[in-house]
């Protein structure tokens, strides 16, 4: 026996316990690429080999086919090595790929986080109401209301009365007595997106500092009042409204819970959201509560990120301060 054959019985019950070293059998096409370090320092990509004698018969990942080589050409210690080290890599790369499909699970979930058992919020994007259809949750879409104010523009969403010679009180007015969404559940849940790692001052819907606030909406000549703004003599101009205390309560980085901290009476509401200097966006989300009002166009699977529309975030206009 020559030193070769010697070193490879010496070291065959070794290799024969490493995981994959050895294919015995099969075609090796289909077998994941090897490497056999030869005594020259060369490597010979295999997919499979076995050890027939004083021979080495390996499938060529370059080549395409079978072939055979002296088994003393082979450093299997460094063979050996060779495949422990591509093992840890591919460990380390299944580790790698399992914490990335970690991660994007987590994301997935924040972005589209379960508010019902089956139901999950869309794709940040648009506001929605969670109701409730005979017992069972429903997502509805909010969209807002408001448009530029116009004076004395008759086919305006958002109205205000805006005169500032003859009267200090400016109202902000969405046409009509009935918003299109009815909620059915005296407390409905609204969702809000929000940007990720986004700070959102709570409050009780009447502090100043709140970022969102419930309003119920008064009824004015057909139309709904949701706020308005009183100007003192020496311009300085407030927020006035019916604020309802509200909950808001972070649900993901990307969505915050609104509710009313109780049981609403029936009638009409809108959400409106503040800025940081305590200005409303007079664009708002308006809804009504209304146990006998018909089923809502609730969202579809699939749908819910459809077509939404971007949310118009800064107030449209200010009030005009009465001239000194």
């Amino acid at each position: 026996m020559n030193t070769g054959r010697w070193i490879l019985w010496i070291l065959l019950p070794a290799l024969l316990c490493l995981p994959g070293a050895l294919s015995l059998g099969g075609e090796g096409a289909g077998e994941a690429e090897r490497v056999l370090v030869l005594t020259d320092g060369s490597l010979e990509r295999v997919r499979g080999y076995s050890i027939e004698g004083e021979r080495v018969r390996y499938y060529s990942a370059e080549r395409n086919e079978w072939e055979e080589m002296p088994a003393d050409l082979v450093d299997w210690p460094a063979t050996e090595r060779e495949a422990r080290r591509e093992a840890g890599e591919a460990a380390e790369r299944s580790a790698a790929a399992r914490e990335s499909a970690r991660r994007q699970r987590q994301e997935d979930e924040a972005r589209a986080p379960q508010v019902a058992r089956g139901m999950r919020l869309p794709a940040p994007g648009r506001v929605c109401l969670v109701d409730l259809h005979e017992g069972e949750p429903v997502l509805v879409p909010l969209d807002q209301s408001g448009g530029q104010l116009h004076r004395n523009t008759k086919g305006n969403i958002l109205r205000g009365i805006l005169n500032p010679i003859a009267s200090s009180r400016q109202t902000i007015e969405l046409e009509g007595l009935r918003a299109a969404v009815r909620a059915h559940a005296p407390v409905p849940e609204i969702y809000f997106p929000v940007e990720a790692g986004e700070a959102v001052p709570g409050g009780d819907g009447a502090e100043e500092g709140a970022r969102f606030r419930l309003v119920s909406c008064e009824e004015r000549k057909g139309n709904r009042v949701v706020f308005s703004y009183n100007i003192a003599v020496y311009g300085r101009v407030s927020v006035r409204a019916r604020y309802v205390e509200t909950v808001v309560e972070p649900v993901s980085d990307y969505w915050v819970k609104v509710t009313p901290a109780a049981p609403l009476e029936p009638g009409e509401y809108a959400l409106v959201e503040f800025d940081r200097e305590g200005a409303p966006n007079e664009f708002v989300w308006d809804f009504a509560v209304d146990s006998l009002a018909p089923p809502n166009a609730a969202v579809r699977p699939g749908e819910a990120d459809r077509g939404a529309p971007v949310l118009i975030r800064k107030p449209a206009a200010g009030p005009e301060k009465e001239a000194r």
